[in-house]
């Protein structure tokens, strides 16, 4: 590396009389340094900081710490005891050093000349390599700086939004770094064309821009500066590719495992659903004096974050009552999972109608997505009464566990109990709520093993004791752009 601290020869004048150095030029300049090889720009707008301090009555030092580029560091530019000369409001220095700098540089010439007019510093130094035919040129602008600004220089936030990052960045400031994990499908055009939100620290500024697609498929770097000059650089990089399981309930069809399709029961393209038992009283209710003629539970909606169609789940009010010695619940929770739904088996056990988890062959890291929810406003135990003191809530689940068989499987009474647990998440909201993302990282209380088998489950519930027939009627559910994160 490249290194010197030099010290320009004094500027000679007539101006003997003592000259407001201390009021009118000492302090520390913010800036920028324009850098030319020749005819070749290597540098352009370097945010830099200058130092001018009193030397005597008529003279200054200015100080251009750990001036670089190109890569190299050269070190810091001192020019000391630099006499002034003044004319009205200007204030005008030049010098000349000879540098000895390492190999391959060598020795070379330095004339430097600049001024200071009404708190604005402009620095010229022309710089002759004796070992190459070009020149170093650089020229400095700053303003003078009043000394109560900021210092801090970072970023205090960084994000995409794009479902191609499947991890959002994360900041360390103690290394200098952002990182990011993509989805392995994505290609280096899809990567470069993502475009960064990112926050600093206040009065600060950075470059690149927020908000500007950057090549990140190679890295990039982000500098900010404080509002008193300090610097502070991130490298910004693809931190490793997951590969990544979608859903965005685009394709929608009709569910015949019971009825025909005249029934008009909506599935989810890889879902079920909770519609199957709603299907059940409406066909057979009857019998048991349980008339129910409203909309099925789960259903497709335009009410969408992205493309043409989202899932909404919806607890309706299913009447209540019993039903060949089973209970009919006052209110159907709205449900979703991925797994199989026996509606005939409410006939004997209830709990085994939900039989939760598809075989994966991953070990899932995340369950991410955008949900939207109300909370409906009636909301009813399992007993069928009304509690007004009670308000409902939605709930997203993701649980993995280990199986012997393709038969092995949990439902509604073990799901979130049984020791075949590896790893699960829960999330639950009430309220009100437009469509706002989730990321659920799963917490594994068993180490993964690719050689065993697993099933995941991922259970949407628009009322989050619907499985004990506790919901509100009206509670509303959506779901829209789910991806299971994978390692």
């Amino acid at each position: 590396m490249l290194g010197f601290s030099t010290i320009f020869t004094a500027c000679s004048s007539d101006n003997d009389s003592p000259l407001p150095i201390d009021t009118d030029i000492v302090g520390t300049y913010k800036g920028t340094l324009d850098i030319s090889l020749g005819t070749q720009v290597v540098g352009n707008a370097l945010p830099k900081n200058i130092t001018i301090t009193t030397a005597s009555e008529n003279r200054i030092n200015l100080s251009l710490k750990d001036f670089s580029f190109e890569g190299m560091n050269l070190g810091t530019i001192t020019i000391a005891n630099c006499e002034v000369n003044a004319s009205e409001s200007t204030y005008s220095f030049t010098g000349s050093q000879t540098l000895n700098l390492q190999a391959p540089i060598g020795e070379c010439q330095v004339k430097a000349n600049g001024t200071v007019v009404n708190g604005k510093a402009t620095v010229n130094l022309n710089i002759t390599v004796s070992s190459l035919p070009i020149a170093v040129k650089v020229i400095y602008q700053g303003n003078r700086l009043k000394g109560n600004e900021s210092a801090e220089a970072k970023i205090t936030g960084f994000t995409f939004e794009s479902a191609w990052v499947t991890e959002q960045p994360v900041i360390d400031d103690a290394q200098n770094t952002i990182t990011f994990k993509v989805d392995a499908a994505a290609t280096t055009e899809q990567i470069n064309a993502l475009v960064p939100t990112i926050t600093i620290s206040d009065k600060a500024t950075i470059t690149p821009a927020s908000g500007v697609a950057q090549k990140f498929a190679d890295g990039i770097t982000y500098t900010v500066v404080a509002e008193d000059g300090t610097t502070k650089a991130y490298k910004v990089s693809i931190a490793g590719r997951q590969s990544v399981t979608f859903y965005d309930f685009e394709s929608w069809e009709f569910d015949t495992s019971i009825y025909d399709e005249k029934q008009q029961i909506h599935l989810p393209n890889g879902w079920t659903s909770c519609n199957t038992a709603v299907a059940l009283i409406k066909n057979m209710g009857s019998l048991g004096g349980i008339i129910y003629e409203g909309e099925y539970p789960v259903r497709p909606t335009t009410d969408c974050i992205g493309g043409q169609r989202a899932a909404v789940l919806e607890s309706v009010d299913t009447k209540g009552g019993n039903l060949f010695g089973q209970k009919v619940p006052k209110v159907t929770a709205g449900s979703m999972f991925l797994g199989e739904f026996n509606a005939m088996a409410a006939m004997t056990n209830p709990m085994s109608t939900t039989k939760f988890g598809i075989e994966y062959d991953k070990k899932p890291l995340m369950v991410k997505g955008f949900f939207k929810y109300t909370a409906g406003n009636a909301y009813y135990n399992g007993d069928g009464q009304l509690i007004t003191t009670k308000k409902d809530e939605c709930s997203i689940a993701a649980v993995l566990y280990e199986i012997e068989n393709e038969e092995d499987v949990l439902d509604g009474s073990n799901i979130y109990t049984s020791d075949k647990i590896v790893a699960s998440v829960m999330f639950t909201n009430g309220g009100t709520t437009e469509f706002t993302p989730f990321e659920l990282k799963l917490n594994y209380i068993k180490n993964y093993d690719a050689a065993k088998k697993y099933k995941l489950a991922i259970i949407f519930s628009a009322s989050k004791d619907g499985a004990s027939y506790n919901a509100a009627v009206g509670s509303k559910l959506t779901i829209d752009n789910v991806s299971i994160i994978n390692e």
